[in-house]
């Protein structure tokens, strides 16, 4: 045997089996502190399924414990984590609805109020003639606004959206028109649910026509439809986004008062709830049409909750979709309402309902669901989270693009689901015509029109009970500055239709 030899050859094995090791552990010891799973060479990119509800309440949970029958969406979350401390950027439906899609702050994107006609709201029909000129048929979201599934597109995904639009009816602002590849629901803000009309006027499109095609199918049946024909017939091997924005749920959009009082429910579900005694009363003053007969309080909870039932069915119908196509691993599933909780709901223990910047109004319940990306089964997160966090977060997962033009309001928040790092948002603030909230931090500042408000602790009070206003004046100033710090950076930005003054 050669002199040295040996020794050499051992020397050099110490030294391959030690940097090994080293890239094995650093490997290993990133893993963990990213909490994102190890590199698969195998991974594809994953299917988006986005479900939104309509003025679902923050505890309108099965598993919260106060009643409501939700069987499926009780099982998603046990194999999802769900958000406790997750707000919507406005208390209401059209402005909600845009920023979730845009990434981007309602006074941002353009849409900060309602697309909606007001005079139903005492009693007025509106003809043909003038309905085709009112604010709520040619209002719509700024043409230069981009939205989630353009983003998507240009990566490869194909998409599509069943149920309520609401962010303009004309063919220019429909879903189609601004990058869904498929569409079939109704586009303002409420409806009737079986004979699809609006106050009267039908509302019901497939991708740019209108049809009636439908009528006298329960929507929440044609919503469920819809989406399991997108799922059955998507090709396996091209990623998806399903967008599924129920109007369950909302009221029911009619001028009968018998309607209009309450949400429309078919009586299967109806029947899963103990029966209310008086299911109507007779009222002297009611808005319009005195006397009218008008549901009872106890009819609507009832309804209410028959309705959000069947939404859950109608969910379940698409996990198990996804499941025997062997999707679910691989597919994110986000759950969210739009807003806070209306008549019939429980928000419980917020205080407020939606159309208020109290918590009950902009405060939700939100499930996420992917276990390909390590998003952790039956788990709460308690950090500080919203809805402008979606966009960008889907779109970093599925490789999509957003131009650094565009100023996003959210971030990545993937490694705050999973439970690896704290959210990083700090702030976020709310303005409905006079109605303003801004948290910083755990402290909130309510200002409902200068008729109630006060400054709160959310971290001791999440029921904004005790006004800490003049204990803490110096934290309450500190508030109203950020907010207005904040009005100005928005009333900066490059300005969007349909409201501003341009």
């Amino acid at each position: 045997m050669p002199l040295n030899t040996t020794p050499f050859h051992n020397r050099l094995l110490l030294f391959f089996h030690t940097t090994l090791l080293i890239f094995v552990i650093g490997l290993s010891t990133s893993s963990v502190a990213t909490g994102k799973p190890r590199a698969n060479p195998d991974a594809r990119r994953p299917n988006i399924l986005l479900i939104v509800s309509d003025d679902q309440g923050y505890n309108d949970l099965g598993l919260l414990g106060n009643g409501i029958l939700t069987p499926h969406l009780d099982k998603l979350a046990k194999q999802s984590v769900r958000l406790t401390n997750f707000y919507v950027a406005w208390p209401a439906c059209t402005p909600s609805r845009a920023s979730l899609l845009t990434g981007r702050y309602p006074q941002r994107n353009g849409i900060y109020d309602m697309i909606r006609n007001e005079a139903p709201d005492y009693g007025h029909q509106y003809t043909a003639e003038e309905y085709a000129v009112s604010f709520e048929r040619i209002g719509g979201m700024d043409l230069r606004e981009k939205i989630l599934p353009h983003y998507l597109h240009a990566a490869g995904y194909r998409s599509g959206i069943y149920g309520k639009w609401d962010l303009g009816t004309l063919k220019r602002y429909l879903p189609t028109s601004k990058g869904f590849d498929d569409f079939y629901g109704f586009v303002n803000t409420g409806i009737d649910y079986y004979t699809h009309e609006r106050y009267g006027v039908p509302s019901m499109v497939r991708n740019l026509q209108p049809t009636t095609k439908d009528v006298g199918t329960y929507c929440t049946y044609l919503f469920e439809r819809e989406a399991l024909r997108f799922l059955r017939e998507q090709p396996k091997n091209q990623p998806f986004f399903l967008y599924v924005p129920f109007n369950a749920p909302h009221g029911s959009s009619s001028l009968n008062p018998a309607i209009r009082t309450t949400i429309q429910a078919p009586k299967k579900y109806q029947d899963m709830y103990p029966p209310v005694a008086e299911e109507t009363r007779e009222v002297e003053k009611y808005r319009y049409a005195s006397p009218a007969t008008v549901r009872t309080a106890a009819a609507r909870v009832r309804d209410y909750r028959a309705a959000v039932t069947c939404m859950d069915a109608a969910i379940g119908k698409m996990i198990a979709v996804l499941q025997d196509r062997q999707q679910l691993e691989n597919t994110i599933i986000i759950f969210l309402s739009d807003n806070g909780g209306g008549g019939g709901s429980d928000n419980a223990p917020l205080k407020g309902h939606k159309a208020q910047t109290w918590e009950g109004g902009i405060r939700v319940p939100c499930i996420v669901h992917w276990p390909a990306g390590a998003v952790p089964a039956n788990s709460i997160n308690h950090e500080f989270l919203t809805s402008l966090e979606i966009l960008p977060s889907l779109t970093t997962v599925c490789n999509a693009k957003v131009p650094v033009k565009i100023k996003l309001d959210g971030f990545d928040w993937w490694d705050v689901i999973r439970g690896s790092k704290p959210s990083p948002r700090q702030e976020m603030f709310w303005k409905r015509k006079d109605l303003i909230g801004a948290r910083v931090g755990y402290w909130k500042w309510v200002d409902m029109g200068g008729k109630a408000g006060g400054l709160f602790d959310l971290s001791k009070d999440i029921g904004e009970k005790h006004d800490l206003s003049q204990s803490h004046p110096e934290i309450l100033q500190m508030l109203k500055q950020r907010y207005q710090q904040w009005l100005t950076k928005m009333e900066q930005t490059e300005p969007r239709g349909p409201f501003r003054d341009y």
